[in-house]
């Protein structure tokens, strides 16, 4: 891809967490040659100057005009650049286009997706094609899952190799989301039956790690001092994104199991997020419902940058493997989008310009990226460390 216009496009550019990716960009890339693109040329020019006010190098920046609905100009943006980055979402309404012009023209393509049926259905329909063209199509670099799959990483690091290792993953996090997160959950909420069926078939297709034992833990709500308050289980992306990186890498020894909560610090809290999320299921089964929960929250809405500031995540995991048990931690500042903004830049960044390993095809932040990442993300102020270890 040494002939490529763009080392990066950032692709939503114009929304809100797209915008704050072009600023991370701007500040971080260096001499990395990138380029903005949208539909619309009258925002794109206005993210621009925008970004001009931090940078008078940005005046200069490539605008891109290009619309998921017109192929042509999507395959442009594809094959103009070494990575794409697309922050357009709900993913399963407006991905697809983009991942099958990256995965065509042999392009790195990175995203934001929480949609476990979205990533299925990509593998499902690309996956092979990306393989035999060499692009690596790697899903939720945000917040969703990179401190998860990452923090995994880390932490089996820390233990003994090839032995069997039991890892848990307790989330902890301050914070405001954008209303285009909130209409991703409500799609995801909506579409349980048709995200089974996509995982179903994956997992029909997909191969199994021979001689390895990969399964996720059956945990159940309870008070966890290490956590530091009651924890409940949590169905998200993040522990699929973690245990199919431990299937592709030997690292994660002969059997690996992981368990992913959530912390509050009082029993009532917790009762009320497990209520809470049961009622936005419920409402979101059907179509006038659904709508009515679409309409508290517009796409385009986000938080200030006042409540940015003061919000924050940690991510404490518990490793025990071959004698061994450590305790680390993943932690940084405004989960939705601060730090989510870095770490997709940062994803990026990393397939752009780093030595990594020659693979293809859909594959997770640690699989394409591992240690490379961790290095990136730890330069750019998000915390890995070791806690305890026994």
């Amino acid at each position: 891809m040494a002939d490529r216009e763009h080392d990066i496009v950032v692709f939503g550019a114009t929304g809100f967490t797209g915008e704050l990716t072009a600023e991370y960009l701007m500040r971080a890339g260096g001499a990395t040659r990138w380029a903005l693109a949208g539909r619309n040329r009258d925002k794109l020019e206005a993210v621009r100057r925008r970004l001009s006010l931090i940078d008078s190098a940005a005046a200069e920046l490539p605008l891109l005009t290009a619309e998921i609905g017109d192929a042509d100009s999507i395959r442009q943006v594809a094959e103009s650049a070494k990575v794409v980055i697309t922050t357009v979402g709900p993913y399963i309404h407006y991905g697809e286009p983009l991942v099958a012009a990256c995965a065509a023209a042999g392009t790195d393509y990175v995203d934001l997706t929480g949609e476990p049926e979205f990533v299925d259905l990509m593998w499902l329909r690309y996956h092979a094609q990306a393989q035999r063209s060499g692009a690596r199509l790697v899903h939720s670099c945000g917040f969703d899952s990179i401190p998860y799959d990452l923090g995994a990483l880390f932490t089996v690091g820390q233990l003994p190799e090839g032995v069997p290792i039991a890892l848990e993953g307790f989330v902890r996090a301050g914070g405001t989301f954008s209303g285009g997160t909130y209409h991703s959950a409500v799609h995801i909420m909506g579409r349980l039956r048709e995200g089974a069926k996509a995982a179903r078939e994956r997992g029909r297709l997909e191969q199994k790690p021979a001689g390895r034992t990969i399964k996720g833990a059956s945990g159940r709500p309870r008070h966890d001092s290490t956590a530091g308050g009651w924890i409940l289980p949590v169905p998200t992306i993040d522990p699929i994104t973690v245990l199919r990186s431990a299937r592709a890498l030997d690292r994660y020894g002969p059997q690996f199991t992981y368990g992913h909560y959530i912390v509050a610090k009082r029993l009532p809290m917790l009762g009320a997020l497990a209520l809470g999320a049961g009622a936005v299921v419920g409402l979101a089964q059907l179509a006038p419902t659904r709508k009515l929960l679409l309409k508290l929250k517009d796409p385009g809405e986000g938080p200030t940058p006042e409540q940015r500031d003061k919000a924050w995540f940690r991510v404490r995991f518990v490793g025990e493997g071959g004698g061994q048990r450590v305790v680390t931690e993943v932690a940084g500042g405004d989960p939705g989008y601060g730090e989510t903004s870095k770490m997709l830049a940062e994803s990026a960044l990393c397939l752009a310009h780093d030595q990594l390993p020659e693979r293809s095809g859909q594959l997770t932040p640690a699989v394409a990226m591992g240690q490379a990442l961790i290095d990136r993300l730890q330069r750019a102020g998000i915390t890995f460390g070791t806690v305890d270890l026994v």
